[in-house]
């Protein structure tokens, strides 16, 4: 198993806005082979910002690189355009395979 994570800072009073770009988004995950499962998660306030990771986990890390590598990618993250002041930087990614798990 492969959990992929983007960590995005978003400015403050900006958070409605990001949370819309992702729940109004097609994703086409569903019908990637080895997606699981995806959720957006809202973090920690301060220093005008709100910090969100998307997490996804997928069957492999193989599986996670065909989705980031395909047409569909390219279509749901086409779509996405925040408005000014919204994503502070860019995103940070991170991936992790599982070791251990229940």
């Amino acid at each position: 198993m492969y959990i992929a994570m983007n960590r995005f800072r978003i400015g403050a009073g900006h958070e409605t806005d990001f949370e819309t770009i992702w729940r109004d988004r097609q994703s086409y995950l569903k019908d990637v082979p080895g997606f699981k499962s995806f959720r957006l998660l809202r973090g920690p306030a301060g220093d005008g910002q709100t910090l969100y990771i998307s997490h996804s986990i997928w069957a492999s890390e193989e599986a996670f690189i065909g989705w980031t590598e395909s047409e569909a990618f390219s279509k749901a993250h086409g779509q996405a355009r925040s408005p000014e002041g919204t994503v502070l930087g860019p995103p940070v990614f991170e991936g992790f395979k599982v070791v251990l798990g229940e």
